[in-house]
Order: C-alpha cells, then structure tokens, then sequence
C-alpha cells in the first residue's frame, strides 16, 4: 500500500474511533472536568472511577499491543527520556484551570458542538489558536526558553516509562517487565474503582470507562501498526498519517490546531486530514448522532459578556498549558498515561490539581455572592 493509501486508511481509523468515543461520552457524560468537580462539590466518585476504569483497560491494552509487537511504545512522544518537569506541571495546573473556566476539556468541547453548544465554538476557536501559537508562535518562545529551559529538564535513561525504569534497575527483559508492571497497575486500579457496591451497579460509567480504554487502545493500533510502513525515499520505516509522525493515540491539543491550520491551507496538500485531526471530527460526529436519536440536540448560546469572557480566557489557558504539558486530561491522562509514562502521571496530577483548586475559588466566591 502507498503512503497516500495508508495516511488515508489512518485517517478514516480515526474517525470511526472519534466517531464512538464521540457517542459514549455524549450518552455517559464522561467528563474528566465533571468527574473532578463531583468530587469537589459533591462528594461523588462515580464518574472519576469511570475514568480510572478507562486508564486501567488503556493501560493493559496498550501494553499487550506492545507485548505482541504491535505497538513500540518507545516511538510514542511521551516516553522519551527527556523529562521537562517544569512543563508538566505549569502546563498541567494551566490546562485545569483553563478547562473549568471553559466548562470543559478539548473532548467535551467536541462533544458540546456535536450537541449545538454554540459556547464551544467559540472555545475551539481560541484553544486551536492558543495551541498554535504555543507549538510555533509568540507562547512558544516562553515555553521553551524559560518552561523548557535546561535547569527545568531532566534526562531520564533508558526512557520515563515506568517500565523501562524497573527494568533498567532491575536488570530484567523489558517487554516481561512491562507487561506484568501493565498488569500490576491496571489490576490495583481495577480493584479499588470496583470496590464501590454503587459503582457496580451503575452501567453507563461501567461501559464509558471499558470502551473508552478499548478506544485509546484501538488509536494506538491503528497509529503504532496500520500507520507503520516503509518510506520509499529512505527505504526506513515511518509512521504515516499522524502529526507527530509517532505512533499517537487520543488526544486533543495539538490535534485542534492542526484541524484550524488544515483549514486556513487547505489547498496545500501537505496540510491534509491526519489521525488526530480526524479523531475531533469523528467525536462531534458521534456527539451530534446520538444528540438527534436522544433528542437531545439544542442550541445554547453565552449568558453575558462575562461568560463569553470567562470561556474564551479558559481557552487560551487550555491550548497553553495543553501544550506545554505535552497533552490534555485525554492526550495525557488517558492516552500517555496508558504507555506508563511517570511525565504523563505528573501531568495528569497536575491538571486535576489545577481544576481542583479552581473549582473551590470558584464555589467561595459563589458563597460570598450569596
């Protein structure tokens, strides 16, 4: 198969896998921003073991991948062995912030557009171009010279996946190590999400968090094996029909400005539908399909000046510090945490840590309103 063929094949992947993630968290209200503001104002735990449940599938299924020589987990952009600690945890704490402010992360904008949000349009517009400017432009000065500055950066050999860590200290085989330490991880999260009786019994967050962690690892298998072919002018394998030309997964940062670049050139064939870009197509789709067979679909629209104010600075934050921490609450939290990577553990942590503390400025200033 040509090149051309197997970027195209990629991209349809995506959106047939955007398509049902689109679906699932449209129907499940799978939300990383409600999951964390449910335990912050109400107590509930529901939905944030939904997404636990999502990481423990995403993390067995993509080391089995691996295991069976589907899927190098080396060639993924978050197992690197440079660790900039700085960015992960800057970019992560502004990705937080940014998402409550905006009512949500890069997946549930998608999902709210796909439902007639008219808010998230607006919100997609300023994250792309905040995205974009951190990736090449103005932000991305002040990413790299001072986030991402030699003091802030840690080399981390053989890599900042866990398991190649244990392994390198242990002395052991890698792919053994990885995938009983897969195992390991994914049990003990299962056990404790399972542990609750009302968990149990509820069957939206049971099936949101399985087929999204089935999702993730599908992305990985069409990226890291369908997209894998030989370059005909460096006779050397290569990843075709992703942005990073890396075996990618879900992930909504990056993807958003390269969906607003692909637009503003579209006519330059070298901007064309990529992995990622065709996963935010797919998810609105799946959002929009099951918004009409629910009846669901309605137009919403901003409340005030200050709304529109407060979403789009939430925007800008989020394609920042989506960047910045190398990934989103997906990119990172579902897709990198799912190689095992300890910079996609602190990223994660410090996006919860960011929408967390927000949410509860945000309630005390709403109970002094009061």
């Amino acid at each position: 198969m040509e090149p051309g063929q197997i970027a195209t094949t990629v991209a349809w992947c995506g959106v047939a896998l955007g398509t049902v993630f689109g679906v699932i968290a449209n129907r499940c209200n799978f939300c990383t921003m409600g999951a964390i503001s449910d335990i912050v104002n109400m107590g509930e735990w529901g939905r944030m073991r939904a997404w636990l449940l999502a990481i423990a599938v995403g993390i067995l299924g993509t080391n089995l991948l691996s295991y069976a020589g589907l899927l190098d987990l080396a060639k993924t952009s978050y197992t690197g062995s440079v660790f900039p600690w700085l960015a992960y945890i800057v970019g992560g704490a502004c990705f937080g912030i940014g998402m409550t402010l905006a009512s949500g992360c890069g997946n549930k904008t998608m999902v709210r557009i796909g439902s007639g949000n008219l808010k998230s349009l607006v919100v997609l517009v300023f994250f792309g171009l905040s995205a974009m400017m951190t990736m090449k432009g103005v932000l991305g000065v002040f990413r790299i010279k001072v986030l991402q500055a030699p003091l802030f950066v840690m080399k981390i050999e053989p890599g900042q996946s866990l398991s190649a860590i244990l392994a390198n200290a242990g002395g052991t085989d890698l792919k053994t190590t990885q995938l009983v330490t897969a195992c390991v991880v994914a049990l003990l999260i299962a056990v404790w999400v399972f542990r609750d009786s009302e968990f149990r019994q509820h069957f939206d967050n049971k099936m949101a968090g399985v087929l999204i962690g089935l999702v993730v690892t599908a992305g990985w298998y069409v990226t890291g094996h369908l997209g894998l072919a030989e370059n005909p002018d460096t006779l050397e394998l290569a990843y075709f029909g992703t942005n990073s030309h890396l075996a990618e997964s879900m992930s909504f940062t990056g993807p958003t400005a390269y969906f607003l670049e692909s637009l503003s050139y579209w006519s330059d064939t070298s901007k064309g539908v990529s992995f990622g870009t065709a996963t935010l197509i797919g998810v609105a789709i799946g959002s929009f399909i099951y918004a009409m067979t629910s009846k669901s679909f309605r137009l919403e629209h901003f409340s005030s000046s200050d709304d529109m104010l407060r979403h789009i600075a939430g925007a800008v934050l989020m394609g920042f510090g989506g960047v910045t921490a190398l990934g989103c609450s997906i990119g990172q939290g579902l897709s990198g945490v799912s190689t095992l990577s300890i910079g996609s553990f602190l990223a994660l942590f410090s996006i919860i840590a960011g929408a967390a503390v927000t949410m509860k400025i945000q309630y005390n200033m709403m109970m002094k309103e009061v």
